[in-house]
């Protein structure tokens, strides 16, 4: 029984002209990256655009690839760059990330959340879930982003910090710094709600959009690795 491929042969097949290799490789780590995207850009839509700028990128500088880190640590870092960069041009912070349950929340194609209860939910349980929800949202997107990026990694995402330093191109102390100012001002922003009894586990999800198909576009290598 021959073994799949490797993400490094993947990309090096898709260097070498082969027209499948890429989408392939984007296939076995689409939901990873496309969550990254989510919680760093804040909404399904800005998320979309972030994570196809980055496919794209990745899809036209792949010869560049020097092959000192895993491929899926430098997928995540030309995502994280694209998500990065598109919040530094519009000078807007991401408004509407998901919970950290949201692979077991997503819903199936036509089928109910996973683990959903069947009976409705209380309204009042509702209305008082979604002031908290928008309290948390509001403290996040206050966030520098690259404190921001980091507590996705870390926090949510569940990178070890040299992982995570690797992806976004700076020392372990950087990101070890930019969690702990992030949380900091995360409790300082919602002192009250973190004290209140009763506390809910968490935000409900909100709805999620798949990102658009990648364009097929010729190869284009740049001389720099992306993100790099």
């Amino acid at each position: 029984m021959t073994s799949p491929p490797t993400d490094a042969e993947l990309l090096a097949a898709h260097v070498a002209g082969d027209p499948h290799a890429f989408g392939e490789l984007f296939g076995r780590h689409r939901d990873r990256l496309w969550a990254v995207a989510l919680r760093t850009m804040g909404n399904p839509e800005d998320a979309a655009d972030g994570l196809q700028d980055a496919m794209v990128a990745a899809f036209r500088r792949a010869g560049s690839f020097r092959g000192d880190s895993a491929v899926t640590t430098w997928l995540h870092r030309v995502v994280v760059n694209a998500c990065l960069d598109r919040l530094r041009a519009a000078k807007v912070r991401a408004a509407d990330p998901l919970p950290d349950d949201l692979d077991q929340r997503r819903p199936a194609a036509g089928g109910p959340a996973a683990g959903a209860s069947a009976q409705p939910a209380d309204p009042a349980d509702v209305v008082v879930g979604h002031e908290r929800r928008d309290r948390v949202l509001a403290a996040l997107a206050r966030l520098p982003d690259e404190q921001r990026a980091a507590l996705v990694l870390v926090d949510m995402e569940g990178y070890p910090v040299a992982e995570a330093a690797r992806i976004l191109g700076c020392a372990e102390g950087t990101v070890k710094s930019r969690c702990s100012r992030g949380r900091s001002r995360l409790a300082q922003h919602l002192a009250d709600l973190l004290t209140e009894p009763g506390n809910p586990a968490g935000p409900p999800p909100v709805p999620s959009r798949e990102p658009s198909a990648l364009p097929t576009e010729p190869r284009r290598h740049g001389p720099e690795e992306v993100g790099g």
